[in-house]
């Protein structure tokens, strides 16, 4: 077999089909040259006659016939170095190191993360060349950006997208704090681990936390650690996200909703690079990359006195923008096309591809939720569907037939405010009504706000969907609505009426 220098070869052996198909489909867009196995005694047969050479093999444990760690004695007997991998099920210490007594470079347990799997294969190459005394760069994955990934990685080729991943590439081996605005949905989770697995980082943890996610009161506790009895039920010490990333990645997703207490104090961690558990006076140093994301304005945030301009200067030292799924709608098919792949073999399912309609369908629709709102529709289209091709009907059945169990009974505000103005076109001042002044930005979000739950008939999960925000956060700006004092008069009361 010819190989290219710049493409590893990988044997890959599954008996599952589908999860020998998975594992192709993962690889080869990021540049490797894959050969597919369901047996291990084929694999060995042309070892054996010296017809095939790789540069890493990728076995499950349990095969018929001859089982992973089987197949790497008798590798190692015909003198073959070629790195193995096995991937079991088995939790057991024993297993492993059955495994690696047999000669087996690395362990890999199921369930397959594939970023996971990447960053294992990726080190199992590295150190080879190294030990067989090459260059490691000289033998690495040249992935096509213009080829779906998979899982976690980045699916598409639009420019804004590409831009993104190339940002990412450029500043992965810094140690500058990266930034990444985008609205919900869009990926900047995915582009923040882009830039930790394109780094010298990825053999350490990348550890995320959506810091909208957490109580105000838990969440200190969870990124800084605490020692036992620093507070009630406080039973044992903890330790905090920043020590937990060690020498990775810290992705701090929604960084806009931490409170100014919490800001200052991640803004002196930040400077001087060490953190003290709640309830210690030991300082404890830290050598975590940061990585931020929001979905906000944080410079309207800084304006309004919500956020920290000195924070933002700390995070926002290479900023990297993810368009939304919208203005990048050569995306939607690739996306689509992979979700299609992963849903129908998770879900047992038949579904080969989609009609002309349901093209029609999916390149038209808004994705206000982006891509995690296209991943739902598919998963939904895929289940609810009974042929082998999902008609645009398979997506409308899903979003038109949603139920509503716990409708807003409170919603019943006097008929002259509420239903008066919508009928007006002047809901809550959506539309300018002769006032002498423009309402503020954050006022007419408010507004909005109300106006979709109005709409929705109460539906918070719809009303999240539609503004592309998750439910957590629509609740927490509903109590941030009714927390404030300077809200327009009138305006409280109905909001307190749509949160009962």
């Amino acid at each position: 077999m010819e190989k290219n220098v710049n493409n590893p070869s990988m044997a890959v052996i599954e008996d599952d089909e589908d999860i020998l198909e998975l594992i192709s489909a993962f690889f080869r867009p990021k540049g490797y040259n894959i050969e597919p196995y369901t047996d291990a005694r084929t694999l060995l047969r042309a070892v054996e006659k010296q017809h095939v050479t790789h540069d890493v093999i990728l076995s499950d444990l349990m095969l018929p016939h001859l089982s992973g760690i089987e197949l790497t004695k008798r590798l190692r007997s015909h003198g073959s170095e070629v790195p193995v991998i096995l991937v079991t099920a088995d939790h057991s210490a024993n297993t492993a190191i059955e495994a690696m007594e047999a000669g087996a470079y690395d362990f890999f347990v199921k369930p397959i993360h594939f970023p996971q799997l990447q960053v294992c294969v990726e080190r199992t190459l590295h150190f080879n060349r190294l030990r067989l005394g090459l260059d490691p760069h000289a033998l690495r994955p040249q992935a096509s950006l213009r080829d779906p990934l998979y899982a976690d990685s980045i699916v598409g080729h639009s420019p804004g997208l590409l831009r993104a991943v190339e940002m990412a590439r450029k500043v992965a081996d810094s140690t500058a704090n990266v930034f990444i605005a985008g609205e919900t949905g869009s990926g900047k989770e995915v582009i923040a681990k882009a830039v930790h697995n394109f780094s010298m980082r990825r053999r350490h943890p990348f550890v995320a936390i959506n810091c909208s996610a957490i109580p105000e009161n838990l969440l200190e506790s969870e990124l800084f650690g605490h020692a036992k009895g620093s507070f009630t039920g406080a039973i044992d010490k903890k330790i905090g996200l920043f020590e937990e990333a060690g020498e990775g990645t810290l992705f701090l997703d929604e960084i806009g909703d931490l409170s100014l207490p919490l800001q200052a104090k991640l803004l002196r961690t930040l400077q001087e690079r060490r953190i003290k558990r709640i309830g210690e006076n030991q300082y404890r140093n830290i050598n975590a990359r940061i990585i931020s994301a929001t979905h906000r304005d944080l410079r309207l945030e800084v304006r309004e006195k919500r956020f920290r301009e000195d924070l933002l200067f700390r995070l926002n030292v290479i900023p990297i923008q993810i368009p939304p799924l919208r203005q990048r709608r050569e995306d939607i098919l690739p996306l689509a096309e992979f979700f299609l792949k992963k849903f129908t073999i998770l879900n047992g399912k038949k579904a080969e591809g989609f009609s002309e309609d349901a093209i029609d369908y999916l390149l038209k629709n808004s994705w206000v939720g982006n891509v995690r709102e296209l991943e739902n529709a598919i998963e939904r289209a895929v289940v609810l569907s009974e042929g082998g091709v999902l008609e645009s009907r398979d997506f409308l059945d899903t979003f038109d037939s949603i139920p509503n169990p716990t409708p807003m009974l409170a919603f019943a505000a006097p008929a002259t405010s509420m239903a008066a103005k919508k009928e007006s076109n002047e809901f809550y001042g959506l539309v300018d009504s002769g006032q002498e002044s423009l309402v503020s930005l954050d006022e007419l979000t408010n507004r909005y706000l109300l106006y979709a739950l109005q709409k929705n008939s109460g539906a918070k999960d719809k009303t999240a969907r539609d503004l592309g925000i998750d439910r957590k956060t629509l609740y927490r700006r509903i109590q941030e609505m009714n927390r404030r004092r300077e809200m327009p008069p009138g305006l409280r009361e109905e909001i307190s009426g749509l949160t009962q």
